[in-house]
C-alpha cells in the first residue's frame, strides 16, 4: 500500500468515496472537496492499494483544540507551523473496508503531525466510532458543539508527544 499526497485527478475518486460513506447532510460536496485539495495536499493523504484509490483522510490545520463546523464549509490554506489537524473526513472504499487501511491513515497523519511540529489532532466522531478511535490513541472529550448534517457529535483529540 502507498500512502501519499492528494493530486488534483483524484477528486472524482474522493467525491464517490465521501458520497458512499456519509449521509447526504454529513458528505462533503464535490466542491468543498476541490477546495480541500487545492489548498491543504498536505494534510490531505490517499491511501492507494493496487493502483486504487483505497481511502483518504484529510483536514485543515487549526489553532483551536476543536473543529467547528464552518471547517466543513472553507477551509484556507494550512499554517506552517503549531496548531492541530482538524481531520474533517477518514473514509474507505467499501470493497476495502475492514483491512487497516483507515488505522494506517490516521497512523501516517499522526507522523505527519509530528513531523510538521502540530500539537495534535483533532476530530469528531459519532458515538459507535469512540472506540475506535480511542484505540488509535485519540481521547474522549465529550460531546462536541458541532451540529454538522443535523447529528450528534464527540470530540476527540490525539496531542502530539513531541509537541
Amino acid at each position: 500500500m502507498l500512502i501519499r499526497q492528494v493530486r488534483k485527478d483524484d477528486l472524482a475518486e474522493v467525491v464517490r468515496i465521501e458520497q458512499e460513506n456519509f449521509s447526504e447532510a454529513e458528505a462533503a460536496s464535490p466542491e468543498a472537496m476541490q477546495e480541500r485539495i487545492a489548498h491543504i495536499p498536505d494534510t490531505f493523504l490517499i491511501a492507494e492499494l493496487d493502483g486504487r484509490l483505497a481511502g483518504y483522510i484529510e483536514g485543515p490545520v487549526i489553532k483551536q483544540r476543536y473543529l467547528t463546523d464552518d471547517l466543513f464549509q472553507q477551509v484556507l490554506p494550512n499554517p506552517k507551523k503549531s496548531g492541530f489537524i482538524a481531520v474533517t473526513s477518514l473514509s474507505v472504499d467499501h470493497e476495502f473496508k475492514k483491512q487497516g487501511i483507515g488505522t494506517m491513515l490516521v497512523g501516517t497523519l499522526k507522523d505527519l503531525a509530528v513531523a510538521q511540529k502540530r500539537q495534535g489532532i483533532t476530530l469528531t466522531c459519532h458515538d459507535y466510532l469512540i472506540g475506535y478511535y480511542e484505540m488509535n490513541g485519540f481521547i474522549n472529550e465529550g460531546l462536541s458543539a458541532s451540529a454538522h448534517g443535523g447529528a450528534t457529535w464527540y470530540n476527540m483529540v490525539w496531542e502530539n508527544p513531541e509537541f
